[in-house]
């Protein structure tokens, strides 16, 4: 039977088909859910900060961070529902987390030498780099390797 709308059609996982209208609606979804993960991250960072320093809160936000952007990615970037494959998923995606907190460390770690006085406004623009370039490297990640359409 040939459907006439542009749905994709369910993969046996939970996985939508690949078309150009999920292709299309990857990148804005992905977007949208690394803006709200950054704010919620940088939240975190900040509360955070107020009892341990930079390192470990960049630890603890970006760890908690990352598991909610692996499931709403998993979820409304690459359209998988269900249960199967979760698990997995969210151990590749600590791939994506590793490389992010390598990035962000690293920022805080350069601030902390250059600048040993930078103000919490200054450590949370360096984050906001940091993010921005790991962000560019979870998508290639999400999108070759956690998620791909096998």
């Amino acid at each position: 039977m040939v459907s006439t709308d542009n749905a994709p059609a369910p993969a046996p996982d939970g996985r939508a088909a690949a078309t150009a209208g999920t292709a299309k609606r990857q990148l804005p979804s992905f977007l949208v859910i690394g803006v709200l993960s950054t704010l919620f991250y940088l939240g975190l960072y900040v509360v955070a900060r107020q009892v341990v320093d930079q390192q470990a809160a960049n630890l603890i936000a970006l760890a908690v961070s990352a598991v909610a952007n692996t499931a709403a990615n998993r979820r409304f970037t690459f359209g998988i529902t269900g249960s199967e494959g979760a698990v997995r998923h969210q151990l590749q995606g600590a791939v994506a987390f590793l490389i992010g907190l390598g990035l962000s460390s690293g920022a805080l770690a350069l601030l902390a030498l250059l600048a040993p006085h930078a103000s919490r406004v200054v450590e949370v623009a360096g984050l906001v780099v940091a993010n921005g370039l790991a962000t560019v490297a979870r998508f290639v990640l999400l999108k070759v390797w956690v998620f791909r359409t096998r």
